[in-house]
């Protein structure tokens, strides 16, 4: 009996978890970009990036999202590190109102009589057809299982002043002063980087405090703990990010610490102050108070505990950051400090600028991210057929060998590119995705292949033009005219797909008729290039196999036209906001 109460007690956690995941994501489906937007907007000073925090982690019900959100921002250069640092103490202020959403809702008015009603709620919602009303559904099953999950661990808890043998040797472990206060601390870390849910760990001290196993001074040192455990989810996803995330997440790290420290010099002061304004508040028994026993969790005792418990989370996290909020600066120069800039950093000028950091909490935040690296893709791109049009100019002379080694370059570069997004995009598109980000995703996978199909139509210019220095064989002065025509129209047509794309990114692109007036250009020059050489082969003007290779070059040209309006196609299917 006591195996099956165990595995109820561990499948209660796994469904308040899944609650909470669920809970949190459909939160951030149903926000979408507008956190992103609120982010990158609300951050000018450290105090509005303290609000910011606190806004989008109150709403979302997840510091970890929040901060590995922070993270990715940082590495794609959106925030500044001294406007994360801002953002991530008010994420560890937002979190606290888990901690008062448990106390109150999951212990004081049992909301898990109405969580299988409201299930029915969920699942009608998640039935519709309306992206919006599938997301409010999922927050509506994972809300429900969220207080399912903790009135099953509630209940799978043995007794244990039934078992006054166990109940007796929690409570030595109790019994050690300032050390049981070190070890309950480490309990709480050591569980939050287990479970990965700082909120979670909360919850299962809750729990301990409530059934009476530990005193309410040796559950603060728990939640003191899991303030260290939860800096963990940041620095994994800023491990394989750039300097400046991981110089971010450190911030973290040292935020909480620094809290963690200063509160265990205060401890019994600290304690106090927490008892004093939850009696006063709730006109509830002091919790810090000597003799303070809970018998009971509906009991008076049990709910000056939970308040208690959820006080001082609140009130720890509220005053490092006014603590530390003026040394936002500070905190960014030691994290530099520790986190030095690699001496070859400055030299990887291609490497990916948005989506280092892995994928984001939640899918449609990480389509914004892979959306932000296409535009910085397209970009690239633009500067290779810049290269290529020089390369032309420059075909017969001494510069021609160094533009050809540079549109190599940029063919390899597009590989990687491409076979990164790709590869970021194979693991958002694994998660459940609501329809419309899954139409994205799958034009951002063509629109990322016809982007690597104009870097290899760059590097194929660059060989025709060898071939052609090979044979010895070089254009006239009409020739390079035309083809410097040709180049600039590419160009031209670039600028319009790049600005297609940051419409579409901007939710503001409505129609392509640019793209297309853009490609009727180029396809309009290629006919009139191609009449102009076949009159002068008919007339036995000109050298043939130079003529050969200027046509190669003007057919190169129009397939680049064609990729881009590819692309502006797949946008139109994809993005296009109709109106």
């Amino acid at each position: 009996m006591e195996i099956l109460q165990l595995f109820t007690l561990l499948g209660a956690l796994g469904m308040f978890l899944y609650g909470m995941n669920l809970m949190s994501s459909g939160l951030q489906k149903a926000a979408g970009d507008r956190l992103r937007g609120f982010l990158s907007a609300m951050t000018s000073n450290p105090f509005k990036g303290v609000m910011t925090g606190l806004g989008v982690t109150s709403v979302i019900q997840s510091s970890s999202a929040t901060t590995v959100m922070v993270v990715s921002f940082v590495n794609a250069g959106l925030l500044t590190l001294t406007q994360a640092i801002g953002v991530i103490m008010g994420a560890n202020i937002g979190t606290t109102v888990t901690a008062w959403m448990v106390s109150w809702l999951g212990f004081k008015a049992d909301i898990s009589i109405l969580a299988v009603p409201l299930m029915l709620f969920g699942f009608l919602f998640s039935n519709s057809k309306k992206d919006k009303r599938k997301n409010i559904g999922e927050l509506i099953v994972g809300f429900s299982l969220l207080f399912l999950g903790l009135s099953f661990m509630k209940e799978s808890v043995p007794d244990l002043r039934q078992t006054p043998e166990v109940l007796e040797f929690v409570t030595a472990w109790s019994s050690h002063g300032f050390g049981s206060v070190l070890l309950f601390l480490a309990f709480g870390t050591v569980l939050t980087l287990v479970l990965q849910s700082s909120s979670a760990t909360m919850a299962i001290t809750l729990i301990m405090l409530s059934m009476g196993w530990i005193p309410f001074d040796m559950a603060c040192a728990m939640v003191l703990g899991e303030n260290i455990g939860t800096t963990i989810t940041a620095n994994i996803a800023a491990s394989v990010g750039n300097t400046q995330a991981k110089r971010a997440a450190m911030s973290h790290t040292i935020f909480n610490v620094f809290g963690v420290v200063w509160a265990l010099i205060l401890f019994k002061p600290f304690l106090k102050l927490v008892g004093y304004i939850t009696e006063t508040l709730f006109g509830l028994p002091n919790p810090a108070a000597d003799g303070f026993v809970v018998a009971d969790s509906t009991s008076v005792e049990g709910t000056a505990a939970l308040y208690g418990l959820s006080m001082l989370h609140t009130l720890f996290n509220t005053i490092n950051t006014l603590l530390l909020v003026w040394f936002t600066q500070w905190i960014a120069k030691a994290v530099s400090w520790i986190i030095r800039t690699p001496e070859n950093q400055e030299k990887e000028v291609f490497k990916l600028k948005y989506i280092s950091a892995g994928p984001l909490a939640t899918p449609e935040l990480s389509v914004e991210q892979a959306f932000d690296e296409i535009v910085h893709f397209a970009q690239i791109s633009k500067n290779g057929a810049v290269y290529a049009k020089s390369a032309v100019e420059n075909a017969d002379g001494d510069k021609f060998e160094d533009l050809r080694g540079k549109l190599v370059k940029y063919e390899e570069i597009s590989d990687r590119i491409e076979y990164e997004i790709a590869t970021f995009l194979n693991g958002v598109s694994a998660e459940e995705v609501s329809e419309s980000t899954s139409l994205k995703i799958k034009a951002m996978y063509k629109i990322v292949g016809e982007l690597e199909s104009l870097g290899d139509a760059g590097e194929t210019i660059s060989r025709i033009l060898s071939r052609k220095n090979i044979h010895k064989k070089r254009f006239d002065a009409d020739a390079i005219k035309n083809l410097n025509t040709m180049g600039d129209a590419v160009l031209a047509a670039y600028d319009v797909m790049i600005e297609n794309l940051e419409a579409a990114h901007n939710g503001t692109l409505t129609e392509i008729s640019n793209a297309y007036n853009a490609e009727q250009r180029l396809n309009t020059l290629r006919n009139n290039f191609r009449d102009s050489v076949i009159e002068d082969m008919e007339n036995g003007a000109g050298n043939y196999q130079a003529m050969v290779y200027y046509m190669d070059i003007i057919n190169a040209y129009e397939r680049m036209g064609d990729f881009m309006i590819n692309i502006s196609q797949d946008l139109e299917r994809g993005f296009v906001v109709k109106r």
